[in-house]
């Protein structure tokens, strides 16, 4: 192989590796990972097309809540 050929395609090799290198730390940067958790959560409860609430969505959250609520308060009445 001629040498400024094998030169090339260690340069393209080093570009893509650092082309990957660096989506990998943006992947992995906290504020990154929390942006999309954040939106991952707002689409739950959102709908990311129209802004409109999902209001099952939030009522199965709610209504879980209140369940859970509930269990403890009944709990602690039948412990004491």
């Amino acid at each position: 192989m001629d040498p400024t050929a094998l030169e090339s395609d260690v340069e393209a090799t080093r570009e893509r590796l650092a082309s990957t290198i660096d989506e990998l730390v943006y992947r992995v940067s906290p504020k990154t990972i929390v942006g999309r958790q954040v939106a991952t959560t707002k689409a739950h409860f959102v709908d990311p097309q129209t802004g409109a609430p999902r209001t099952d969505n939030i009522l199965k959250v709610v209504g879980g809540v209140v369940g859970v609520v509930v269990a403890f308060a009944v709990i602690r009445k039948l412990v004491r």
